[in-house]
């Protein structure tokens, strides 16, 4: 989503703010729905949240800065944060945040311009890879069943390259990967339809990742800030989150800082002809200015006539869900297919692709 120059306007912010109100924080996190609409109404938080850096969001940066400082302990004694589950004890206080909120970006309204100047939506929700299994399932048997060299974009903290190392229950006995991992993942199918989860899992090659400000899993103020873009009273998705972070500090995968257009090149020369070279990227693409995708998306046309690879593409549509996409590229051209919708968060998917038989289950192990 390319951020223009009016786009950072109080009109622009107001209606941005409340389309996150009546979209994505409805029914998800009634406090963030509450702020959402009461900042949307406010100059002065319309004026904070202008700081935040182009082509990210805004709604989510203030709210991900403000719970990240009532986060870091100086903060919990504010009135504040009587609002937010798990940050001050006891149960949260109901009525208008919103004063609070206002009162509390006052007094930290400098280190709060500096976290939008310098921070940026890099939410690494893990849920999200059982989304993403059915896909890597596709690209790896569509790729002659030889092992996946995964490249994700906009990699953050680099939690989603290590799926395969996670374990998944799709409902109804479906379970597939490590049942022995700390991280179990639920995610209700929708609909008729059954995705293919493969089984066994697609041998992984390599994987490395390429992110503007890379997560280092091992810096308790970088996990903080990943942990403060989890929306309060997501208790389940912070404990993952904590979780996942334990299986990646085992063996962190390597995610490289930089612009993707300029990093990518190089990373897609270094990976050899005989492996299925599958790039992803979740909640990325978005958040790029119009200028940069289009030098992403050549750089793959480009790449494409030099080999055949997959995307596997899960971004928003729309204000609520996301659209799970598998781009097959191949004699310098390409296909795209739509394989599921998804919450955005992974908690369900409604499957729209092939593989699959209609109703009987798919191929899901029986374990």
């Amino acid at each position: 989503m390319a951020q223009q120059a009016d786009e950072r306007s109080p009109d622009a912010l107001r209606e941005e703010f409340e389309q996150f109100a009546r979209g994505q924080f409805r029914d998800s996190s009634p406090l963030y729905e509450r702020l959402a609409r009461g900042i949307a109404e406010d100059r002065e938080l319309l004026e904070l949240a202008a700081g935040a850096r182009e082509g990210q969001s805004a709604p989510l940066l203030l709210l991900a800065a403000v719970q990240y400082l009532l986060l870091d302990g100086a903060g919990a004694s504010h009135a504040l944060a009587a609002y937010y589950p798990g940050v001050a004890p006891g149960v949260p206080r109901e009525g208008d945040p919103t004063p609070a909120f206002r009162a509390f970006c006052r007094e930290h309204r400098e280190a709060l311009g500096r976290l939008l100047a310098t921070r940026l939506v890099q939410t690494n929700e893990v849920r999200r890879c059982a989304c993403l299994l059915p896909a890597f399932g596709l690209a790896a048997r569509r790729g002659g069943d030889r092992p996946l060299a995964l490249v994700e974009i906009g990699a953050s903290a680099g939690l989603n390259l290590l799926w395969d190392r996670y374990g998944y229950d799709y409902g109804d006995g479906r379970r597939a990967g490590d049942p022995r991992s700390p991280v179990q993942l639920a995610c209700a199918v929708r609909g008729d339809r059954r995705p293919p989860i493969p089984d066994p899992f697609p041998a992984v090659s390599s994987r490395v990742g390429v992110d503007l400000d890379p997560v280092d899993v091992r810096d308790p103020e970088e996990t903080r800030w990943l942990r403060a873009l989890i929306w309060p009273g997501q208790t389940e998705r912070a404990e993952l989150l904590g979780r996942a972070l334990e299986v990646v500090r085992r063996d962190p995968p390597r995610v490289l800082a930089g612009d993707s257009t300029e990093r990518l090149p190089a990373m897609l020369a270094a990976i050899p002809p005989d492996v299925t070279l599958c790039l992803f990227h979740t909640f990325a693409l978005y958040e790029f200015p119009d200028e940069a995708r289009e030098r992403l998306l050549g750089l793959l046309a480009e790449e494409a006539r030099r080999r055949a690879f997959f995307r596997i593409s899960l971004e928003w549509r729309g204000e609520e869900d996301a659209l799970l996409e598998l781009v097959s590229y191949a004699d310098g051209g390409q296909t795209e297919e739509r394989l599921a919708w998804c919450d955005t968060h992974g908690a369900w998917l409604e499957w729209l692709g092939t593989g699959t038989d209609r109703g009987q289950g798919g191929n899901f192990p029986a374990r």
